[in-house]
């Protein structure tokens, strides 16, 4: 059995952030995910970061004696250090330092299945080694073995390469990464013209999406070869997953489950996974999971939202909150949290041009799982119509297909034909106008 890498904390507080206690219990997530076994934290609160050291002297006196004290391997910093201060923290404590984004790559590094997946990983891996290679040239050789972290995975990267070997690296993924990107804007084409609506899975990393994911494949697809990978720990979902769900009513939304979020997501993977997220910015409706039993759940809220903001998500797309994991919450508790919850979405619709729901749900029990379907389809197909038509014995295809593909509400057969009483997508009713009753009568008799 391989021995966990004892880990040191460091932060810096600045200007009494408000979440920065939040940000380290993230950071000890991260450390416990990268299977790294966290003895000790410190924390100084500054003004503002030190350049050269990203903490005081003093604080590194501290981080030095705590480091033997503990017999710690390795230093992990809670922001992305620079070139310089890495280069001299390392020359003052004499270990291997690493920091936030580093601990992220390497979740994502093992996390990625998928060939698009590896080459938006690998892409940020360089990108950030790039400005870095002086602040890291002392320590490449220290970084095999352990458990990783930023070297390891498929097709793991020489450190020593130079700039210039680096960045025709980068532009080789990048070239293979556009032809799978291409294949992706192909997909999402095809799907416009199927008229077929785009909801989108959103929200902080584990807050439950591909679990609501697989609670509506389960209600309304019999098949179950189509469920998703779901698993509690942080960015369990690394490919984006589209699966068709079908209603008894005939109408029918792709469901698109996407990466999750966490506070100071390295804008090199945001950047490198920009071709995965326009799946978002392209949807006709999102679904904001929540993870309502986490007490931080208003923060993660924020920083998903600032997050789409980032990418470019249009304001005008229509959200509704999940809030999931009810079940983990005392039923009063719950009761005083909706009417609080209720309260703000009216205040902040007032001052929003987009139209927000809440709904309740716990998606492991399947616990208003409905009420979010019903949530869905009335945003999705608000543009239905509702309308009946005449179709003559001889054009049975017809009926069939808006058996198959619309809301069949009643059938009535008369001597020249069957009077249905139907809600159909509007290019279908435009499609078979000509059958169609306007002011109570039909064009065709």
């Amino acid at each position: 059995m391989v021995q966990k890498q004892k880990a040191i904390l460091v932060g810096v507080n600045s200007n009494d952030q408000q979440n920065y206690t939040v940000q380290m219990e993230e950071l000890l997530n991260l450390a416990d995910a990268c299977d790294i076994e966290v003895v000790g934290e410190i924390t100084q609160n500054l003004n503002r970061k030190n350049k050269v050291h990203y903490i005081g002297k003093g604080k590194i006196q501290e981080v030095l004696e705590l480091f033997d004290e503990l017999n710690a391997d390795i230093v992990i910093f809670n922001d992305e250090l620079t070139s310089t201060q890495i280069r001299n923290l390392e020359k003052v404590l004499e270990c291997r330092i690493i920091d936030r984004t580093v601990l992220i790559l390497d979740i994502f590094l093992q996390r990625a299945k998928t060939r698009e997946a590896k080459l938006q990983v690998e892409i940020a891996k360089l990108q950030y080694m790039l400005p870095r290679l002086v602040g890291l040239g002392d320590s490449l050789d220290r970084q095999g073995g352990g458990s990783g972290l930023i070297n390891r995975g498929s097709g793991e990267t020489k450190l020593e390469l130079d700039r210039r070997q680096i960045a025709d690296r980068i532009s080789k993924l990048q070239k293979e990464l556009e032809i799978l990107v291409a294949q992706r804007q192909n997909q999402r084409k095809m799907r416009k013209k199927s008229e077929i609506p785009v909801i989108t899975l959103v929200g902080y990393t584990n807050s439950g999406k591909s679990t609501i994911m697989n609670a509506m494949l389960d209600l309304y697809n019999s098949s179950t070869d189509k469920q998703v990978f779901e698993k509690d720990m942080l960015f369990a979902t690394l490919e984006t997953s589209v699966r068709s769900i079908k209603l008894s009513d005939n109408k029918s939304f792709l469901l698109t489950d996407t990466v999750g979020f966490i506070n100071k997501l390295p804008h090199h993977l945001v950047k490198a996974f920009r071709s995965t997220l326009e799946e978002v910015s392209e949807a006709d409706v999102l679904i904001h999971v929540v993870d309502y039993s986490n007490p931080n759940y208003k923060q993660q809220i924020e920083v998903t939202m600032k997050t789409l903001k980032e990418i470019g998500v249009d304001d005008n797309i229509p959200i509704i909150y999940a809030y999931n994991k009810i079940d983990l919450i005392d039923r009063e508790m719950l009761e005083v949290k909706e009417m609080l919850e209720v309260e703000e979405m009216v205040q902040d619709g007032e001052n929003s041009k987009v139209e927000k729901d809440c709904i309740y749900i716990s998606a492991k029990k399947k616990t208003g799982i409905d009420k979010l379907v019903n949530a869905v389809s009335q945003k999705a197909f608000a543009q239905y119509v509702h309308c009946k038509m005449l179709i003559p014995y001889n054009k049975g295809n017809i009926v069939s297909y808006l058996n198959d593909n619309a809301y069949i509400k009643s059938t009535i057969h008369e001597s020249n034909g069957i009077i249905i009483s139907l809600e159909c997508k509007k290019s279908d009713y435009e499609k078979y106008q000509e059958y169609v009753q306007i002011n109570g009568e039909f064009t065709m008799e």
